[in-house]
Parts: structure tokens; C-alpha cells; sequence
């Protein structure tokens, strides 16, 4: 029973640092990457779709991304969503092709976008730490309950504590790594 909690502790905790990973793909590092357009939404049809389903992304260049937009008529649309996304992109239309050109990051953006890596660390680790807490009451409730005795309570609790600190110290490696590529580039 308590090794079924720690696997479920274990996997949330996996789920926020790979969500972390995702956020950290759409920080620009001065380097094409189709994975930095993931997080755009295009209203298409009434709705608003992630950009991979309404047209290819690929990157022919270093520093260019193109969007081979499906249906034509959302051309428009994907542009004005790149542009609106707060990526700091500037699209440019030549039919179902748009090109996106990645600007060199200058020291200012660049301080910036390592800042927003923080935060986005920041909101991993208090997700992390939310699981503990999760497992910290019920092995609380398991010895209330006379599931578990109270030294086998500690044990867990310890062993909650390591993963916690295991999940934190990878999300922290991340975080430097990721600052660090966006200091040099």
C-alpha cells in the first residue's frame, strides 16, 4: 500500500516537471525550434486550435520557422496569432507560407526570458511540493486509520521527502541548464 502511494507520488511529480519541460521549449533562445511555436492558438473555424492543426511546422534555417498553412484562408489568422502571442515574432505571409524569422536576443530579452525560466521553475517546485503535501496527509490518514504504524508513518514520510527532494534538485538542473543556454546564445 505505501509503495502503490509512492508510485502515484512519484508520477504526479513526474507530470510537473514535464510540464515544466514543455513551458521551457517555448522560451526563445535565439535559436529556431518548431517546438517554440506549440503554445500558439489560432482561432480557426469558431474555435481556437493549436497551430499544428491547422498547418506543418518545420525549420529550414538556423534561424527561421515556416508554417505551410492547409487551408488558405487561415493564413491570416496563423499570422496574426504568431504575432499576438507575446513571442516577440514577427511573421511574414507569402500565400500558405508563412516565414517567421528568429531575432537576435539582446542582453535586456535576454534577462527576461531567464527571469520567466524562474518563474516557470517556481510554479514546478510549489506543484512538486503540493504532491508532498498530498502524500504527507494520507500516510497522516493510513496510521490514523491503523493502516500503518506510526514508525512505518516516518518512514514514508521520509521517503516522500526524498523524492520531493529528487523531483526539486531536477527541476533546479533544468532551470540552470536553460538559463545558461539563453545567457550564451
Amino acid at each position: 500500500m505505501t509503495n502503490d502511494l509512492l508510485q502515484d507520488l512519484d508520477k504526479r511529480m513526474s507530470g510537473a516537471i514535464e510540464n515544466f519541460k514543455t513551458e521551457l521549449l517555448g522560451l526563445r533562445t535565439g535559436r529556431a525550434s518548431a517546438d517554440l511555436l506549440a503554445p500558439v492558438m489560432v482561432e480557426a473555424y469558431g474555435s481556437s486550435v493549436p497551430i499544428n492543426q491547422v498547418g506543418a511546422i518545420s525549420v529550414p534555417e538556423p534561424r527561421m520557422i515556416s508554417v505551410s498553412v492547409w487551408d488558405k484562408s487561415m493564413a491570416g489568422a496563423v499570422e496574426r496569432a504568431i504575432r499576438d502571442s507575446g513571442l516577440g515574432l514577427n511573421p511574414m505571409s507569402d500565400g500558405t507560407l508563412i516565414r517567421v524569422p528568429i531575432p537576435d536576443l539582446n542582453e535586456e530579452r535576454r534577462k527576461e526570458l531567464s527571469k520567466v525560466a524562474g518563474n516557470y521553475a517556481e510554479a514546478a517546485r510549489v506543484a512538486v511540493r503540493n504532491v508532498r503535501r498530498d502524500g504527507m496527509d494520507k500516510s497522516k490518514k493510513m496510521e490514523k486509520d491503523g493502516d500503518i504504524p506510526k514508525d512505518e508513518m516516518h518512514d514514508l514520510n521520509d521517503e516522500i521527502q526524498k523524492l520531493t527532494d529528487r523531483h526539486v534538485g531536477t527541476i533546479d538542473t533544468m532551470l540552470a541548464d536553460k538559463q545558461s543556454e539563453i545567457m550564451q546564445v
